[in-house]
C-alpha cells in the first residue's frame, strides 16, 4: 500500500510501515507538515496515496466532496496512538483492506471494530459493503 501519514500520527509509523514493505511517507517528509487538511487530501489523491490519520476532518472532506479518492484510514476513539499499536492494526488488517482501499474506501478503526465503506460516501445502497 502507498500510505501518507498525517501529522495527527507519529513519523515513526511511516518508518515501521516502510520496514514492512509498504510505501509510506509522513507529511513532514514531503513538506506538508504545515499544510491544511485539504492540501494533504489533494496531494494524496494526485499521488495515489491512502491518507492515514486520527483527524476526523478527512472523513468530513470525503463526505462533503463526494470524492472517491484518496482512500482514508482513520483511527477514532480512545484507542492507543502509539506507532507500534497502529502499525500492528494496519498489518493485521492489510489483506482485508488492500482491495477496498485500492478501489476507494474509508477504513475506520474504532476501539472495538473496523468499518470499511466504499467511496464516494453516501452513494451506495444499504447492504453494500
Amino acid at each position: 500500500m502507498r500510505l501518507l501519514i498525517d501529522n495527527a500520527l507519529s513519523p515513526t509509523l511511516a518508518v515501521l510501515l516502510r520496514e514492512a514493505g509498504h510505501t509510506a511517507l509522513h507529511v513532514r517528509e514531503v513538506g506538508l507538515q504545515h499544510a491544511l487538511d485539504l492540501e494533504i487530501f489533494e496531494r494524496a489523491a494526485a499521488d495515489d496515496f491512502v491518507v492515514v490519520s486520527a483527524d476526523t476532518d478527512f472523513g468530513t472532506l470525503l463526505a462533503t466532496r463526494s470524492a472517491s479518492k484518496p482512500s482514508v484510514i482513520l483511527f477514532r476513539g480512545e484507542g492507543s496512538r502509539a506507532p507500534s499499536h497502529i502499525f500492528a492494526l494496519i498489518q493485521a488488517n492489510a489483506a482485508q483492506l488492500s482491495e477496498p482501499l485500492r478501489a476507494g474506501a474509508i477504513a475506520i478503526f474504532e476501539p472495538l471494530r473496523l468499518r470499511v465503506r466504499p467511496l464516494p460516501i453516501g452513494t451506495h445502497q444499504p447492504g453494500e459493503s
